[in-house]
Parts: structure tokens; C-alpha cells; sequence
């Protein structure tokens, strides 16, 4: 059962689902010197002399304290303060996974408003922000009010605020799905606590028109003159309206938010909701109507509930980490409502984007893409810090609460050196890319995610995207993607340049067997086509291989472009990110059993392409054997290479043929006294292809590595072929690889 399973997973040593980290050294005598007495006397004068020092010299910059009473615990009621401290746990978990906040949970016993707000405002000076969870209506929203008022740095209920922020994304999206305006649609929200009260406070702020927003209670509907529970905060949303009861209010909504209880909503009920109805029932875990039976009563309504395993689920982890993560970074002194919309609008763009392949997989889903079943983002889509928190961040600054404005640009990339592994390494390449983009042809331009990627590369201002296929399907596509970048379209079968491509090509392989008839037949092929605009210099690089075999790519660029002068056998390398740092892995795609001179040349190959990258080159030549410590002659053949390396590139940091643990582990190599390679390798040499590329996705889907590649080396000109079903970013990255590689080769 999963209370059994639940209560063993908690149990599991060490119990409980948070620890606590030391984030300095704390190893030897200087170090305890430096951390306690009598160091420590340093920062705490700093502090008294500036309060903002706290920020700096304390853990108070990241560290927010996930507040409870118990009042109010998920769907169970008043808990008390100690059973609600499993679900803080989890909190403080999510806080940490979604966007490295570190939290102290603070279960409080204290149900007496007054109590709850002196001990807060007490705490506050460990803090950076101050989350409050699980409190009951209405005093969580007396509490709430009170310590902004006291505090200087964010408070955020979530159970208003996270849920008004996700349901509103989902709401504009969906409304955009039916094609309704916000302005002028009748909404019914059922549930008048805390996320009811907070999400139609908050859809008014979106543009929704108080009058046309009823609210129902246990009582029925919120109205004029009603005296029944009433108090100042429903007063505010108290409407002027016949109806008295849930069925009266939905007759003619246009959407219904549940907030409240399970199975309150029948299939008659939704039958008399207008066109198109838009029903989130987010009552967990039993919604106010299944949602089997809602799609069965109006199969035109958008449905969304607070379930994982139907589509469209309102999860406040889209939010509340972000937000914290963006007002922490900005050092608000507040969250204020221009924030909150900030990271609504940042999650409705998102979930209107091409959904990455690595989301996909997470899923086990072939595809997702915006309407009806996919509104908001999936919770583990690692684009959401890296778009939330710094439209957070930035509303921050715009509202006047922020202390630390810095530039959009600068946080991005901080972000995603933070969020997304060896981002760093792909960010430079990038900004490389972008001082001097080049024109970049892609031969399966009719592809959606090739279009989507072109868009990107357009965008960023990566490059000059040359997309090939029949021209009117292709501007048909990006008319209807609403993609107005500059793109040029190129139909290899009607290019004025056919009959010059042809005489080139027929030129360069009428002593290989093509006749003038079969150049003109190959060139209407887009591998062939695309290779030779880069050929005659009417594109810098070439990009393909999405829906072709990796042979399919590199057999027109070597027949039509060739290798570099002097290079003897192109090959092939993926950049691993593992974590943030990268390593070059060779030859992974090419070359199946290479001679020890080929091994030298793919080496040295390889060590340029990694300056290129912006590394600093520590190659190491894997093998069975450590330093001759087995004679084979597989092992030999790794040696020999070293040498010959050694000889031609003496500067260059190159040892083996070592073990992969000997080359990644320095102090492996200690034993031995002797070596060229000082520190851990990060170009790592194999001595077959099926080392390699085993090596390359064996990390790729076991050890979580992020992978760019392949990356073709050894051509005359820029052309690098994707992996088989590569995704956006996948494609917009060696893209960007293409353009410096043809920068580089000018």
C-alpha cells in the first residue's frame, strides 16, 4: 500500500528527507580559525556596522524559513504544528531541488495570530525569506498582511499566492486555447479560502472583471447582503447575483476553478456551462469532478486538475522555488503583485515553446505541445528557473523593491551555469556565435523542430538560417508557427545555382565515376546541395543529420568539401558536461579501429577543437593498461601514439595509455613518479570506436551527462552532423559549435 511504502521511505536512515550541508572547508586548524574563534569575530563587526553585510558574509542570502502551524495540513485539516512536519520537509526538499534554496522548516505551535506573528518577526533575522504553509483561513491572511508589514525581506503565502500564479497561467493559456477574452468571460470559483480568496484576487490583477467572478463557499454563493460567514475578505468579492448555490452559478460560466472539496460537481452541472468552458478542478486528491467524467459531460472543455496523472496539473512547484530564487536574487524587500504576474506571464510564454527532448523522456511521452492537454509547463522542465526567476527578478527591480539590479543578461547566464550542467562551457560558444554570426544551412528545413531551431538561432542572433526543402511548405510552416525572423528558403530542385553546383561537382568527381547527369542528380539531394553552398561559399557551415543516418551526412561533405589540408581522416568527438565540467570524448562517431598514427592525429584534432571551445587541453590516451603494465598489442598501439604525439606537440599536456580512472584521478598517477599530464584530463582519446562510443552514452543516459555532439573534426569547412532525433536546443548548440567552427576556418 502507499501508506506503507510512504512510512518506509521516511523511515529509511537517516529519517526525514532534509539534512544540513558545511559549504567551507572545515578540515584543518586554520580552516576552524577562519570558521569560529577567532575569526568569525570579523564578519559579526561587519554585520553590526551593516545589516545588508548579513547577506554577504551569512547563509541568510540563500535560506528561507518554510513556516507552519498545522492549522490547515494538505486536505486533512488542523494537524497540529508537529504532524504538519513531514509535509515541511517536503517543502524544504522542493525548495532545494527546483532552485537550490536552502530552508530551515519551522513547524510553530502557536494557533493565536498574535503568537504566530511575534515569533515569525522574531526569527526573521535568519532569514532571507519566509514562506508560510499550511495556515488556516482567514488568520493565514491577517498573518500574511502583518509581516509584511513588519518584515523587510519577502513574505509569500503559498497556498494563496503559488496556486493564484500557476492557475493563472493555466487560465490565460487556456483562454487562448477557446479564444476568449479574460475581460469579458463569467468565472466561478468554488472554495473561499485561501487560494480561492488569493487566485480571484489575482485574476482580477490579470485583467478579469470583478463583477463578472462569483465565489461559492460552504454557505453557497458569496453575495450581496449575505450574513452567513461572512468576513472583510469575502466581502470584498461578494456579488450581486440571483444564483445561491454552485449549480445556480455555473449556468452560462464561461470557467470554474475548484478549490474545495471532491465530487461536488456533476456532469449536469458542467452540461450548463457555455461554449468551450474551461473547468479546473484542483481539489487533491479527489477533484470536484473526476476528470474522466467532465471530458465525458463536455468533450469541449479544457480541463486541468491537481493531479499528476492527467493533463494540465496546477502544481505550485512551477512557482513558489522560482519566485524565491528570482526575490532572493534580487534581495527584495518584498514579493509584490507585479512579481507574481511577472512569473505567471513568464510560465504562459513558456509552455507556448517547442518541449525539449529531455522533458519528453522525463515523461515517457513522444510529444507535448501547447493546447488543450498541455497549457503549463511540466514540473521538470529545467527551463523554468532560467525563466521565472529572473522575470521575478526583473518585476523586482521594476517595482521599486529590489536592492541588487543586475543586468538580465549577466542573471540569465548565472542561472544556467546554476541550473543546467556545463551551461557555461555552451554560453561561451555562444557569445562567440554572436560577434560574428554566420550563414548557416540546414538540409531538412521542412522539419518542425529544424524550423523551431532555426527561429532560436535567428533569435539569439546565433546566425543566418538557410533552410532547404520546397520553399511554399516551408513558408507555409512559419506562417503558421507566426515565425517572422529572417530565414531564407532554398529549394534545391529549382535553385538558380543547380547548374553551377552541377559543373563543380561533376569537376571534382568525373574522375570517380559521376557523370554531369548523376552531379545534377545528386545536388537535387539536400546533403549534397546544402555541402556545396558551403563549397562555393554561399553558406559558412552546414548542419544535418536529424532524420539521417550519421554516414548519410558525412559521405556528400567529404566528396563535395573534403578534409582540411593536411588532415588524413576526419573524426568525430561529443563534448560530455558532467556537472560543469566538460570533457572531449574521441573518436565516437568515425573511425572503428585506428592505427596508432591516426590515434595521434584524431588527438591532436581533438585538442584544437577543445582550445576552440575555450578549454585548456589536458589529453590522456585510454587503454586496458597502465604504462606498459599489460603487453598486448592493442595497448601497444596506444603507447605508440603517445610518442608520436609527444614528439610533434612537445607544449601540449598529453600521457597515457593509462586507465580512464588513472587519466581522471591525479593522484592515481602519483604512484608511477613520471607523466607529462598535470591535474585531470578532460580529453579523453579512446582506442576503437566502440570504446568511445559506449564511453559517450553510456554517461549520456546513466551518469546524466549533458551532451554536445557530435562534433565532426578534420573538415576543410565548417559542417557537423546532428544526432538522429536531436532536440531544439540540441540542434540551436551545434549550431552555434558550426558558426565558430566556421569562424576558425574563416
Amino acid at each position: 500500500m502507499l501508506r506503507d511504502e510512504a512510512l518506509e521511505y521516511h523511515r529509511r536512515r537517516p529519517p526525514g528527507k532534509v539534512g544540513l550541508a558545511i559549504t567551507k572547508p572545515f578540515d584543518t586548524q586554520h580552516d576552524l580559525a577562519l570558521a569560529y574563534t577567532p575569526g568569525v569575530a570579523a564578519p559579526v563587526e561587519a554585520i553590526a556596522a551593516d545589516p545588508q553585510e548579513s547577506f554577504a558574509v551569512t547563509a541568510r542570502a540563500n535560506l528561507v524559513a518554510v513556516v507552519t502551524n498545522g492549522t490547515a495540513v494538505l486536505g486533512l485539516g488542523n494537524m497540529g504544528a508537529l504532524a504538519a512536519k513531514p509535509v515541511m520537509e517536503g517543502k524544504a526538499a522542493l525548495f532545494k531541488r527546483f532552485a537550490d534554496v536552502d530552508v530551515f522548516d519551522l513547524e510553530v505551535d502557536a494557533t493565536d495570530p498574535d503568537e504566530l506573528v511575534r515569533i515569525v518577526a522574531a526569527l526573521a533575522p535568519t532569514f532571507g525569506g519566509i514562506n508560510l504553509e499550511d495556515i488556516k483561513a482567514p488568520e493565514c491572511f491577517e498573518v500574511e498582511e502583518r509581516l509584511k508589514e513588519l518584515l523587510d525581506i519577502p513574505v509569500f503565502h503559498d497556498d494563496q499566492h503559488g496556486t493564484a500564479i500557476i492557475a493563472g497561467a493555466a487560465l490565460l493559456n487556456a483562454l487562448d486555447v477557446v479564444g476568449k477574452d479574460i475581460g469579458a468571460v463569467h468565472t466561478v470559483i468554488s472554495g473561499a479560502g485561501a487560494a480561492g480568496l488569493a487566485c480571484a484576487a489575482f485574476f482580477v490583477r490579470l485583467g478579469m472583471d470583478p463583477s463578472a467572478l462569483v465565489l461559492v463557499d460552504v454557505h453557497g454563493v458569496v453575495h450581496t447582503g449575505r450574513a452567513a460567514g461572512m468576513n472583510p475578505y469575502l466581502e470584498r468579492f461578494a456579488a450581486d447575483t440571483p444564483a445561491r448555490t454552485l449549480a445556480d452559478a455555473l449556468v452560462g460560466a464561461d470557467v470554474f476553478v475548484g478549490l474545495s472539496v471532491g465530487g461536488i460537481v456533476t456532469g449536469d452541472m458542467l452540461r450548463t456551462m457555455a461554449a468551450d468552458p474551461i473547468v479546473f478542478a484542483l481539489a487533491n486528491p479527489d477533484p470536484e469532478i473526476a476528470f474522466h467524467e467532465a471530458r465525458a459531460a463536455r468533450p469541449d472543455a479544457v480541463l486541468a486538475t491537481g493531479r499528476s496523472d492527467h493533463p494540465n496539473q496546477v502544481n505550485n512547484v512551477l512557482g513558489f522555488p522560482f519566485v524565491f530564487r528570482g526575490a532572493l536574487d534580487a534581495r527584495a524587500r518584498r514579493i509584490t503583485d507585479e512579481m507574481k504576474v511577472a512569473a505567471a506571464h513568464a510560465l504562459r510564454d513558456l509552455a507556448r515553446e517547442e518541449v525539449p527532448l529531455a522533458v519528453l523522456n522525463a515523461y515517457g511521452v513522444e510529444k507535448l505541445s501547447f493546447g488543450r492537454d498541455y497549457l503549463i509547463p511540466k514540473p521538470l522542465d529545467t527551463r523554468i528557473p532560467l525563466r521565472v526567476a529572473p522575470a521575478v527578478a526583473q518585476a523586482a527591480v521594476d517595482s521599486g523593491v529590489a536592492r541588487i539590479a543586475r543586468p538580465p543578461a549577466d542573471y540569465r547566464e548565472e542561472l544556467a551555469r546554476r541550473f543546467a550542467p556545463g551551461r557555461g562551457l555552451m554560453r561561451s560558444v555562444i557569445r562567440r556565435a554572436r560577434n560574428d554570426p554566420r550563414r548557416v544551412v540546414f538540409s531538412e528545413g521542412e522539419e518542425l523542430r529544424v524550423i523551431r531551431a532555426a527561429e532560436a538561432v535567428c533569435r539569439e542572433g546565433i546566425g543566418s538560417p538557410v533552410l532547404l526543402g520546397r520553399v511554399e511548405v516551408v513558408r507555409s510552416q512559419l506562417d503558421a508557427m507566426h515565425i517572422d525572423c529572417p530565414i531564407d528558403v532554398v529549394d534545391p530542385w529549382t535553385s538558380p545555382a543547380l547548374e553551377a553546383y552541377a559543373a563543380d561537382l561533376w569537376a571534382r568527381r568525373r574522375r570517380k565515376g559521376v557523370t554531369r547527369r548523376e552531379a545534377m542528380a545528386l545536388l537535387k539531394e539536400p546533403n549534397y546541395f546544402g555541402s556545396m553552398m558551403v563549397r562555393s561559399g554561399d553558406a559558412d557551415a552546414f548542419v544535418a543529420g536529424l532524420t539521417y543516418h550519421y554516414s548519410d551526412v558525412i559521405r556528400p561533405a567529404l566528396q563535395v568539401i573534403g578534409p582540411a589540408p593536411g588532415v588524413m581522416r576526419v573524426a568525430g568527438m561529443h563534448v560530455m558536461l558532467v556537472g560543469d565540467r566538460p570533457y572531449v570524448l574521441t573518436d565516437t562517431t568515425v573511425n572503428v579501429d585506428p592505427s596508432a598514427e591516426e590515434l595521434a592525429d584524431i588527438a591532436t584534432m581533438a585538442a584544437e577543437e577543445a582550445v576552440a571551445l575555450g578549454l585548456e587541453p589536458r589529453v590522456a590516451l585510454l587503454s586496458f593498461s597502465n604504462f606498459g603494465s599489460t603487453r598486448h598489442p592493442r595497448a601497444a598501439k596506444v603507447a605508440e601514439a603517445v610518442v608520436l604525439l609527444q614528439a610533434r606537440n612537445p607544449t601540449l599536456e598529453v600521457d597515457g595509455e593509462m586507465m580512464a580512472d588513472v587519466a581522471l584521478r591525479s593522484e592515481l598517477r602519483g604512484d608511477y613518479g613520471f607523466g607529462a599530464l598535470q591535474g585531470d584530463a578532460n580529453v579523453l582519446v579512446f582506442p576503437s570506436l566502440e570504446a568511445a562510443n559506449s564511453a559517450y552514452k553510456l554517461l549520456q543516459h546513466l551518469g546524466g551527462a549533458t551532451t554536445v555532439g557530435p562534433i565532426l573534426m578534420g573538415m576543410a569547412r565548417s559542417v557537423h552532423v546532428l544526432a538522429r532525433g536531436a532536440d531544439v536546443s540540441e540542434i540551436v548548440n551545434i549550431t552555434a559549435v558550426a558558426v565558430v567552427d566556421a569562424q576558425r576556418k574563416g
